[in-house]
């Protein structure tokens, strides 16, 4: 029946968005102040009650905002796109109409992820009063709402911006036009991504470096004191980058290479719904496997936590492995061609296949570099005997060193898909490397929800044996949210390329449509200065975005350092624990600080593209897209994973290995795990969005850089 694919996609998502209810429900339904009594009872609910506060704070802030800059670009976008093709529909009216849309969506995801996230903290840490395996279910249930969530509203959206725009548009109008206003959407959320992203990198980061280089460096007081000021902005920044941000981002990927990929096949299944609209069915079926998923895992003792999370990534691997083969087999045409070359069904399926094994090996090996149980860590730890330089040297190497085998895997993914599936073959590979999303998001945001209880328990004085449950949580939460990056990053890498093929098919479409006989992929060439320079112009990018990132965090947190001090110096008894810290101030002074920095990144990421393709076209666009997508990875892995390792490094040390808390070793290991905090949760993260909005963003505005691009070199 024609149609299936819309009918099986809304069906599932809402069922996604039962399932997220169902877990909601299970989080809410632990009491808040589980058995405890008088003082620790209202000290709980007070801190609880600060971070949640602190965390919807911020957001109604950033969103404020957002919803100008969001009203402002979307007009921009309605009077500058429209095809001279089409001149009684003004594509860029519509268009505008799915990028508000997107945006919508992705502000609806965040906020539910940071609202359970802040709910399911304080709850995670009374549960684990008991045992670890309640509080491990309630960190794993509050991540789950998240990740059912997102992904079931990333697919319903999709649905229902594909059947709005396909009644009001007129009946004749080529489906790649169709497809390119429908990627408006994916440019909407990932226009939030970027400044949940940056805004909330730039938070966490600002507070964290603050709380630790007085705290524990200068005042050698332990993490998480409550004499601390900055440690409840540094608990809402855990919420705000790592909840909201990672949402907003993978959001943005999995709309994103889903529009890739109807973009690409718009020309080859123009006359079947089914097949065109493939691609939300392959994070829709993800929704249900991801549900099995969670019914293999039980953790009952310390020491299952660690594998209990790397077996859902496994498992829905192998599960949507199998499924997507019946999926492709029923609804992808057993034979068809793209640009005169054959392709089939089951070639589709290996693009599939290549994607998820290359996440799932992206993601392991980021586990690898970045957990301490493994060699590359503790050599990390063991350089922080002789002093900070050392430990700052090892982790850039580490990080290095870490993105040879990860852009290979990433490269064979893209080798095959591109062999068996040409350019829609790379997209349909990044939606392989996403068709696990709501499974990655569940354990990325069980990461800072176990990372706030253990703050929590810290704060509220609650016995020793609860912070060290919650830590052991938190320990593996670490390597999962570095596996989370990872993942993240593999993913950006392979919707950018997907975007990038979707950017040349529009283009050329549009192109050929004035002139038939033009091929624009025959007229790029390498040797061409302005495609060569401006390749090297997208290579400087990320360094630049980067810079802009990291001086930012340095800039807020210099001002976080001072704040801290401040009240160290003027509150009496602050040091002896009679005295009350000014913990709002600090909220007050990230918040403020997120959101004057990230305008300038923005600005950046948002106007490159447009500008390169105004005065220069088409091919110049295409080099710094590429320029910026090769080394924008590469940066991405590099920058996380030295983070990351730096981290773990200091938590390798503080389980009582070479000296423990407090020696000098630790401190040496404090200052790597401070310099690595804004690349692994600020700089890095937020790379995934450049080379991801980049392409998006030149997407959609194909059709103005093709009628009026290239004025500086001639049209």
């Amino acid at each position: 029946m024609p149609g299936m694919t819309i009918t099986i996609s809304t069906l599932l998502s809402l069922f996604g968005l039962g399932v997220a209810y169902f877990y909601m429900r299970q989080v809410m339904s632990v009491p808040l102040d589980l058995g405890l009594e008088g003082e620790q009872k209202s000290r709980l609910r007070f801190i609880h009650g600060a971070i949640a506060e602190g965390a919807m704070a911020f957001l109604k802030q950033e969103y404020k905002f957002l919803s100008i800059f969001m009203l402002v670009f979307a007009a921009i976008i309605a009077v500058l796109i429209d095809d001279n093709h089409t001149p009684d529909t003004r594509e860029g009216m519509f268009t505008a109409v799915a990028f508000l849309f997107g945006g919508i969506i992705s502000i609806a995801s965040g906020y539910i992820g940071m609202m359970i996230a802040t709910q399911g903290n304080a709850r995670t840490t009374v549960s684990a009063k008991d045992n670890i395996g309640d509080a491990f279910k309630v960190a794993l249930n509050s991540g789950a709402v998240m990740g059912f969530a997102l992904v079931s509203l990333a697919v319903l959206g999709l649905v229902i911006v594909y059947v709005v725009m396909k009644s009001w548009l007129p009946a004749d109008l080529p489906n790649h036009v169709l497809m390119e206003i429908i990627a408006g959407f994916g440019l909407g959320g990932s226009t939030i991504a970027l400044f949940a992203r940056v805004g909330g990198g730039i938070f966490t980061k600002a507070a964290d470096v603050g709380a630790d280089l007085v705290g524990k460096v200068e005042k050698g007081i332990p993490e998480d004191d409550p004499r601390n000021p900055a440690v409840i902005a540094d608990n809402v920044g855990d919420n705000v980058g790592d909840v909201a941000g990672m949402g907003a981002d993978l959001f943005g990927s999995c709309a994103e290479s889903t529009c890739a990929a109807m973009v690409i096949s718009a020309v080859v299944f123009a006359g079947n719904v089914d097949a065109l609209l493939y691609p939300i069915l392959i994070s829709a079926v993800g929704i249900p496997i991801s549900l099995l998923t969670m019914f293999f895992v039980k953790v009952k003792t310390e020491d299952d936590v660690s594998p209990a999370l790397m077996k859902l990534l496994i498992i829905s691997s192998a599960l949507m492995a199998v499924a997507m083969f019946f999926v492709t087999r029923s609804f992808v045409p057993a034979d068809f061609e793209i640009r005169g070359e054959a392709y089939t069904s089951m070639g589709i399926y290996w693009c599939f296949l290549s994607g998820l094994a290359a996440g799932l090996v992206v993601g392991l090996l980021t586990g690898y570099y970045t957990s301490g149980s493994f060699k590359p860590v503790q050599e990390v730890a063991k350089s922080c005997e002789t002093g900070a330089a050392t430990n700052i040297i090892y982790g850039l190497a580490l990080g290095y060193k870490s993105t040879v085998l990860p852009y290979i895997a990433i490269a064979i993914a893209i080798f095959v898909s591109w062999d068996l599936g040409g350019m829609y073959g790379v997209a349909i590979g990044s939606l392989g490397m996403l068709g696990t999303l709501a499974i990655a998001l569940t354990i990325d945001a069980y990461g800072p929800v176990s990372d706030n209880a253990g703050g929590i328990a810290e704060m509220a004085g609650l016995p020793k044996e609860v912070r060290r449950r919650t830590d052991i949580l938190d320990a593996a939460g670490n390597t999962t949210a570095a596996i989370g990056k990872g993942f993240a990053i593999g993913a950006a890498i392979l919707t950018s390329l997907a975007l990038f093929a979707a950017f040349l098919t529009s283009a050329d479409a549009l192109m050929r449509e004035e002139n038939p006989g033009y091929d624009l992929l025959a007229s790029i060439n390498l040797l061409d200065p302005v495609v060569f320079v401006s390749l090297f112009m997208g290579a400087v990018l990320p360094f630049l975005f980067t810079a802009m990132t990291m001086k930012s965090v340095g800039k807020a947190a210099f001002d976080m350092i001072e704040e801290v001090r401040r009240q160290f110096r003027e509150i009496p008894g602050l040091m002896e624990g009679t005295g009350k810290p000014d913990y709002a101030q600090c909220v007050a002074i990230s918040t403020q600080a997120a959101l004057r920095e990230m305008i300038a990144p923005g600005v950046l990421i948002m106007g490159s593209p447009l500008v390169v393709g105004f005065l220069f076209g088409v091919p110049a666009v295409a080099g710094m897209l590429a320029g910026s997508l090769v080394t924008g990875g590469v940066l991405a892995i590099a920058s996380s994973n030295s983070g990351g390792a730096w981290d773990n490094a200091k938590k390798y040390i503080e389980a009582g290995n070479l000296g423990g808390k407090g020696s000098e070793v630790h401190k040496a290991a404090v200052v790597g795990d401070t310099v690595g905090d804004p690349l692994k949760d600020t700089s890095g993260p937020s790379l995934n969005i450049l080379i991801k909005l980049s392409a998006i963003l030149s997407l959609v505005f194909a059709p103005f850089f093709v009628q009026y691009g290239g004025i500086l070199i001639g049209g």
